[in-house]
C-alpha cells in the first residue's frame, strides 16, 4: 500500500499558498516547510513497560523562511488558519522584520547570501509500506516484545534484563513556494534487543537492531536479533582487552559505517566550508584515501530510514559520490551554503523539526562495495581483528581525527579466528592514514539506521550509514 499524504497538510495547502502570495509583496522569496508526523515509540523490559505516540521525528507545523537585501529570516508557527491568511501574514511579517532589526541594532555584520531560484516544480510521492503506525495493534506489538524481553531472562546466562523496543513514524512533508509544490509521505521504522548480563561482577551491555523504511512488520524479525544478543553477551562477559597498538582490521559493515560517518560525513558537510572549520575543504580534488575507497552520500543511495524524496528546503534528494577511488570529489550541503559557496545544493538540508533551522546534514553515508571475500580478507591477516558492534564514535572535522569505539574484536591470528574477544576496542588516528590503508573490500554491504545524530550536541536527526566490510591498518586500544 501507498502511506497516503497528510489530509491535515492537504487542507492547509490552499491556505499557505495565499499566504505566500501576501508575503511575496514585501519579500524577494518566500518559502513555507509544513510537517505533520504521526508515531508511536513502545518499550519493554522486566521492570518498566513505556508507550508512547512520540518519536524523534514526531512534529505538526509550519516554517516561513524569507529572503530581503540580501539577508533570510524564519519563523515558525504552528496555528494558522487557511480561510484567513491576513492574520498570519501579520504576525510573520512583524517577527521576520523584527529579526532582522534585532542584528542591525546588536552590530552583527551579516552574511549577504543571494535569493534562492524558484523553478516551477510540482512532485507528489507516497512511498510504499505494508503497514501504518497510526494503526497498529499496541497491544499485540508489546505482547511480542514481552515474550522477547521474557525468553531473554529465561535462556541467557547471567542475563539481568533485556530490553526490546520499537518505534515506527509516518511522515508527510510539503514544501510550498509562489512556483513550487512537493509533497511527499513515508514511513520508517526501526527496533532494538538490548541484553543486560553479568557475571563475576562485570556487566555487560549488547545490543542488535533492525531498522528500514517500512512500516510496523518490520518489527516481526525482532525476534530473530536475540540469539544474536545472547550470544555477543556471552562473548562480552568472558572478553579480555586489546593489547594496545597498530594492527591490521576488518572493519564489519556495521563499522564501517561508523567510519563513513565519522570520518567523511560531518568533515565534508559544507555550512562547515563556509565556516572554514573543515579540513576537507582543501582536499577537493585531492587524495584521501587508496584505490579502494569509494564512498556514497544522499537519501538515494539506500532505501533507509532517511530515504526521503526532498529535503526541507524543497532539493530533490540526490547520490552524491564523494569519493572516488580515494579521490575527494566534493561535499554535502544545504541550500543556502551552495549559494554562499557557488556550488549546486546536494539535498542534505534538514531540520531537526519545523522549530529548528536548516544544517548540512548527513543521510546515508556508505562505503561502495568491492570484488573480495570475506574468507581471504581473514586469510590475509598475521595477526589482527575484526571489529564489530558501534558504541560510539566522535571527530575533528578541523584537523582530521577519528574515534571509533566498537563493542568488541574478533582476534585474527595466521588467517584464522582464534575464538578470543577483546572488548571494548577503541580506534583513533588520522583520516587520510586510516582510508590510505584500506587494501580489501567485500563484495557485499549493509546499511543501519538505528539512533540519530547531532550535530554540535544537538539539532538530532535521522541518518542510516553502513558498507562492505573493510581490510585496513589502525591503532587499537
Amino acid at each position: 500500500m501507498k502511506a497516503p499524504f497528510s489530509q491535515f497538510l492537504a487542507g492547509q495547502a490552499d491556505g499557505l499558498k495565499a499566504l505566500i502570495a501576501l508575503l511575496g509583496r514585501r519579500y524577494d522569496y518566500v518559502s513555507v516547510l509544513s510537517t505533520d508526523s504521526v508515531g508511536f515509540a513502545a518499550r519493554i523490559s522486566q521492570r518498566a513497560k513505556s508507550v508512547v505516540n512520540d518519536t524523534m521525528t514526531t512534529e505538526r507545523g509550519h516554517v516561513v523562511r524569507v529572503h530581503k537585501d540580501g539577508l533570510y529570516s524564519e519563523a515558525a508557527f504552528n496555528a494558522f488558519d487557511p480561510a484567513h491568511p491576513e492574520a498570519t501574514a501579520e504576525a510573520l511579517v512583524r517577527a521576520l522584520d523584527s529579526q532582522l532589526a534585532t542584528l542591525a541594532a546588536a552590530g552583527v555584520e551579516p552574511y549577504e547570501t543571494g535569493a534562492l531560484e524558484d523553478e516551477p516544480q510540482t512532485l507528489f510521492v507516497e512511498m510504499e509500506t505494508e503497514r501504518l503506525p497510526e494503526d497498529e495493534d499496541m497491544e499485540a506489538l508489546i505482547a511480542s516484545l514481552s515474550v522477547i524481553s521474557d525468553e531473554a531472562v529465561k535462556r541467557g546466562e547471567g542475563v539481568l534484563d533485556c530490553i526490546a523496543s520499537a518505534q515506527s513514524t509516518h511522515i508527510s512533508k510539503m514544501f510550498l513556494t509562489a512556483r513550487r509544490d512537493l509533497r511527499q509521505s513515508y514511513v520508517y521504522s526501526e527496533g532494538t534487543v538490548a541484553v543486560i548480563a553479568a557475571k563475576d561482577g562485570r556487566n555487560e551491555l549488547s545490543h542488535e537492531g533492525v531498522s528500514g523504511r517500512i512500516g510496523p512488520e518490520l518489527f516481526a524479525g525482532l525476534k530473530d536479533k536475540l540469539d544474536d544478543a545472547l550470544r555477543v553477551s556471552g562473548e562480552l562477559l568472558s572478553a579480555g582487552r586489546v593489547e594496545p597498538g597498530e594492527y591490521d582490521i576488518i572493519a564489519a559493515p556495521d563499522i564501517a559505517g561508523l567510519i563513513a560517518h565519522e570520518a567523511f560525513g560531518h568533515g565534508v558537510e559544507m555550512d562547515m566550508f563556509v565556516k572554514d572549520r573543515a579540513l576537507g575543504a582543501a582536499y577537493i580534488g585531492k587524495r584521501v584515501g587508496s584505490d579502494n575507497v569509494t564512498m556514497h552520500e544522499g537519501a538515494l543511495c539506500a532505501e533507509s530510514v532517511t530515504a526521503y524524496a526532498f529535503d526541507d528546503e524543497g532539493t530533490l534528494a540526490g547520490d552524491v559520490i564523494e569519493i572516488d577511488r580515494g579521490i575527494l570529489k566534493t561535499g554535502i550541503c544545504d541550500a543556502l551554503s551552495a549559494l554562499r559557496l557557488g556550488v549546486k545544493p546536494t539535498g542534505n538540508g534538514k531540520r531537526q523539526n519545523f522549530e529548528h533551522k536548516v544544517y548540512t546534514r548527513m543521510t546515508n553515508t556508505i562505503f561502495d562495495s568491492g570484488h573480495d571475500k570475506l574468507e581471504d580478507m581473514i586469510a590475509s591477516i598475521k595477526k589482527g581483528y575484526l571489529l564489530e558492534g558501534v558504541s560510539s564514535g566522535m571527530e575533528d572535522p578541523k584537523h582530521w581525527g577519528i574515534q571509533c569505539i566498537m563493542s568488541r574484536g574478533y582476534e585474527i591470528v595466521d588467517g584464522k579466528l582464534t575464538g578470543k574477544v577483546v572488548a571494548p576496542v577503541v580506534m583513533t588516528g588520522y583520516v587520510p592514514d586510516l582510508l590510505g590503508s584500506v587494501s580489501m573490500v567485500s563484495g557485499d554491504r549493509a546499511v543501519s539506521g538505528n539512533g540519530g545524530c547531532g550535530k554540535g550536541h544537538k539539532e538530532w536527526v535521522k541518518v542510516a550509514d553502513g558498507g562492505p566490510y573493510l581490510k585496513a591498518r589502525a591503532r587499537l586500544g
